[in-house]
């Protein structure tokens, strides 16, 4: 029987996929059966590969998943390196909440790094770093310089775990990956002043090597979809709500109206940041009028 050789899909082209193996990249077509059962295979997934008796590697099991991300299409990341920008465009805690809300949804961790802090005042950094130093507390780690974000990112990255970029476009995300691993080179373009936005620059997403496992480059997610969250699951999107949520008298509180809320009773004494509230009311109006803004890059 031909052998069958496991791997993880780094890249896809034009019908092709690249699989990293044991015995080296392998490029391979899919079987006919993923398009009968309505799968295509993305960047990230444990596939099998297995030659036929022409020598032809043929994609011919995907593993379950355990998450998957869309536009762009990613399957099995386990963190998002949330890439935020002091300046062009500017730093926004309201932004930063709904990315944040979106990648608990999909269960993926975040860490942060904060990009183009060069280009503002030493007085609008520490600014930023005293509102980022409030996220740390929640759980969410950031970096301002990317030499400490490397260092981590090399000690930290587990065998075989994905990372992804993400970030509006513009913020510098090619530009990282490009300082992070020294012989990648993708494009990099100024920004659109005029729209306060960046331009495309990456146009398909590849999994490169790093440390013991990978990062994703990729153009960014081109939309934050917030629509498909239940109301009732958002409250547990917000971590510290989460956290003081137990203390609640009612299990379904929603924290608005309710007596003896205990994340009320948490905001009041300051261990819950008015904005995240804010941004928590404010995504839950609009979930509840189904009026989701269309977060493009």
């Amino acid at each position: 029987m031909l052998e069958k050789i496991a791997g993880i899909v780094v890249s896809v082209i034009s019908g092709y996929y690249d699989i990293k193996t044991d015995k080296g990249i392998i490029r391979s077509r899919a079987r006919g059966i993923f398009r009968n059962l309505k799968q295509k295979p993305l960047v990230g997934d444990r596939v099998v590969v297995q030659p036929d008796d022409k020598g032809i590697n043929y994609l011919v099991a995907v593993a379950d998943r355990t998450c998957e991300l869309q536009r762009p299409a990613l399957a099995n990341a386990e963190y998002v390196l949330l890439v935020m920008s002091a300046t062009q465009p500017d730093f926004s805690v309201d932004l930063l909440d709904r990315y944040l809300v979106f990648f608990a949804w999909k269960k993926v961790k975040v860490v942060i790094f904060l990009s183009k802090t060069d280009l503002i005042s030493s007085d609008e950094l520490l600014k930023i770093k005293s509102k980022l130093n409030e996220y740390q507390k929640i759980g969410y780690q950031y970096f301002v310089d990317y030499q400490d974000l490397e260092q981590y990112l090399q000690n930290n990255i587990d065998s075989d775990e994905i990372w992804v970029l993400a970030g509006q476009s513009g913020v510098g995300k090619s530009t990282l990956l490009n300082r992070l691993k020294k012989d990648i080179s993708q494009k990099t373009a100024e920004i659109s002043f005029a729209l306060n936005r960046g331009k495309h620059t990456t146009r398909q997403i590849s999994l490169f090597e790093y440390g013991k496992g990978y990062i994703a480059d990729t153009p960014g997610f081109s939309s934050i979809d917030l629509s498909n969250i239940k109301l009732d699951e958002l409250k547990d999107l917000f971590y510290e709500i989460k956290h003081f949520s137990k203390e609640c008298k009612f299990r379904q509180c929603q924290h608005i109206n309710e007596p003896k809320c205990a994340v009320k009773v948490a905001l009041n004494n300051h261990d819950i940041l008015d904005s995240r509230y804010n941004s928590y009311i404010k995504i839950r109006e609009e979930i509840a009028l189904g009026r989701i803004p269309e977060y493009r890059k």
